[in-house]
């Protein structure tokens, strides 16, 4: 039971935090328990196609090429595709996505729908310490890269002659910033029994980066929960 508190707890308290913020009109918990459950199937096609794929991609030795190869094509970019995938099939219709803010609010519990079942096989495999560590940095990343998402998703719902474009934008900065949070943080670890000078200065970018991420996370929530009803000129001047 422990393990398993730990392991949803990070979730519960994020998701409580986006419902908190959603100013104008709460959303039907009927939608946000199937956007929810979006995010816990997108895990699971994303695990079954990796476990597909994979073995037809050897690895590097490199450390530099083999970080860079679990954090974009085994992490950043599958796992930001298939959320995107169940998050557009399951919200991007239903009437109840009305406000810019809501496209925030359906995308970060998509995205923590993925890290819940993520962090549940991670705790139980590794135990207390790694659900931790998790607790503080992995869940909530996830829902900053579903801020992200959520940010252009709505955009594109609001702007629907510029759908595609941003649509594009919603999928590459979530994977670009997935990608990079996971490439900076395996990095660091991987070389701190080879150069632990090297280590420690990958652990410092990578600590800068979290503190920016999050910064930016907060503005774009600030932007579509304290101005729901401006336009979309003004929303998007603080563009990424």
């Amino acid at each position: 039971m422990l393990l398993l508190f730990i392991s949803i707890l990070p979730v519960i308290v994020i998701l409580w935090y986006i419902y908190y913020r959603d100013k104008y009109e709460k959303e039907p918990l009927l939608v946000l328990l199937k956007a929810f459950v979006g995010g816990l199937l997108s895990a699971i096609v994303t695990i079954l196609v990796l476990a597909f794929t994979l073995k037809y991609f050897p690895k590097s030795e490199n450390v530099f090429l083999a970080s860079f190869y679990e954090s974009f094509l085994e992490a950043g970019i599958p796992e930001e595709f298939f959320k995107f995938l169940f998050l557009y099939w399951f919200i991007w219709k239903n009437k109840a996505f009305n406000e810019r803010f809501d496209g925030i609010v359906y995308a970060v519990f998509v995205s923590l729908g993925f890290a819940c079942l993520e962090n549940i096989m991670y705790v139980f495999e590794n135990g207390v310490a790694i659900g931790l560590v998790r607790a503080v940095l992995s869940v909530p990343a996830h829902a900053f890269f579903g801020v992200v998402m959520g940010f252009y998703f709505s955009y594109a719902k609001f702007e629907p002659a510029r759908k595609r474009e941003i649509l594009l934008k919603c999928l590459a900065y979530s994977m670009l910033i997935h990608g990079l949070f996971d490439f900076l943080l395996l990095y660091a670890s991987k070389n701190a029994s080879i150069s632990l000078g090297l280590a420690l200065t990958v652990f410092v970018l990578f600590f800068v980066f979290v503190f920016f991420m999050w910064k930016l996370g907060f503005r774009k929530i600030k932007q579509l929960s304290d101005a729901s009803k401006v336009s979309d000129a003004d929303i998007m001047k603080d563009e990424i």
